[in-house]
């Protein structure tokens, strides 16, 4: 408890002497930036900028109890040691009771368009991942593509380099990363495997908690920005999962992971529209599954179509966007061996709502869920749900 009175306590003297300005967010596409790029860009001659990000969500399935939850704040610090060469970090509280580092990197811009990064990063695939703070996205939760397929929030410790050559309209990005975790011995002989059908890779995710790193995985992505009001993303993420020592040389503990995303983001006047595309090709399950006993399915794929429409006059402070988004993902697209797909994971979901700008940084949100999956009489509860989001 002393800590975190502490971290507060910092916090908010910081505040006081070095918020950083802010401005409306914008939803043209080529502008947007997220949490990590507004604090490299934005602490206007100071060295300490702070922020932070956070969401409150209540989730009603039908005939069932709903929920209410702080389901995250994120506290936002930047560093300037020089012009050259910056800190970035976010300290994430989930659910009031679970602390994690989401990022933690050294930033030094070796040239306009060449910047050399090292720490903890977001892996750049697909949208969500890097653009996950709640005011720049409709729906109270988060596309469900970016939590089974892209396991949103993604992030590992890695190297690299990024930037953008705006005299072709394009931003770049190449990192090497430690890779998922995918076994350990679990004490009595047997072997705990940590990737399954329902969500992928998820459980496999690091998160720089003393990973363990076997062999390197790489990650890239380019994004496009020479139309006007569009952005073109093409994303990438290749190699290995990562095994204890005393399990790496048993048959059947790593798989290997072809990752590809396109994804797409336009607007003009009150219009906005975005899109997304992803497929894991995933090799060696059939091994996996039977030394771990999961059901981890060989192809991962997912993709979703959203528009959205501001209803109030562009002329106003405020925005009121209502939106539309389908949604379609199958974490058992394929499956090795003897291992059967499981419909239940070939799932649809409709979410159409309200997202309600009441102030630069203050989105109220609304919006109603239809799911569905292709098993023969399933009944997935629809969803009702309500939220605040902030960012600052």
């Amino acid at each position: 408890m002393n800590k975190l009175t502490l971290l507060f306590t910092i916090f908010f003297i910081s505040i006081i002497s070095a918020q950083t300005v802010q401005d409306s967010i914008t939803f043209d596409p080529q502008k947007q930036l997220n949490a990590a790029q507004r604090i490299l860009s934005g602490n206007y001659g100071k060295a300490v900028t702070v922020g932070a990000y956070g969401e409150l969500t209540y989730n009603q399935p039908e005939a069932l109890n709903g929920e209410l939850d702080v389901q995250r704040l994120v506290l936002l610090f930047g560093y300037k040691f020089n012009d050259k060469t910056q800190f970035v970090t976010e300290v994430e509280f989930e659910h009031v009771e679970e602390v994690f580092i989401e990022q933690a990197f050294v930033n030094y811009a070796i040239a306009p368009s060449v910047s050399l990064r090292g720490g903890l990063m977001l892996v750049p695939m697909g949208i969500v991942n890097e653009f996950h703070e709640p005011t720049t996205f409709n729906g109270v939760e988060r596309p469900a593509i970016d939590n089974v397929i892209v396991p949103t929030t993604w992030r590992e410790i890695g190297v690299g380099v990024t930037g953008r050559f705006n005299e072709i309209s394009l931003g770049y990005q190449a990192y090497v990363f430690n890779g998922f975790k995918s076994t350990t011995f679990d004490g009595e002989g047997g072997v705990n495997g940590f990737l399954k059908g329902s969500n992928g890779l998820r459980g496999g995710r690091q998160k720089a908690i003393q990973s363990t790193i076997d062999s390197p995985t790489l990650s890239m992505k380019f994004d496009y920005y020479g139309i006007p009001g569009l952005r073109v993303g093409l994303s990438g993420y290749f190699g290995d999962t990562q095994a204890e020592d005393d399990v790496e040389v048993v048959d059947g503990a790593n798989i290997g992971i072809s990752m590809i995303g396109l994804d797409a983001r336009y607007a003009y006047q009150r219009f906005t529209a975005r899109g997304q595309f992803i497929h894991a090709s995933l090799s060696d399950t059939e091994a996996y599954n039977n030394l771990t006993g999961r059901d981890l399915g060989s192809a991962l794929q997912g993709w979703y179509l959203e528009g959205a429409y501001n209803l109030l006059s562009q002329e106003k402070q405020q925005r009121l966007f209502a939106f539309l988004r389908y949604e379609q993902y199958n974490t058992h697209l394929d499956t090795d061996g003897t291992l059967q797909q499981n419909d239940a994971y070939n799932r649809t979901d409709i979410t159409t709502g309200l997202s309600y700008h009441i102030a630069p940084g203050v989105v109220l949100k609304g919006d109603y869920q239809f799911r569905d999956n292709a098993m023969s009489g399933s009944d997935v509860p629809n969803r009702l749900n309500f939220g605040i989001g902030v960012w600052f």
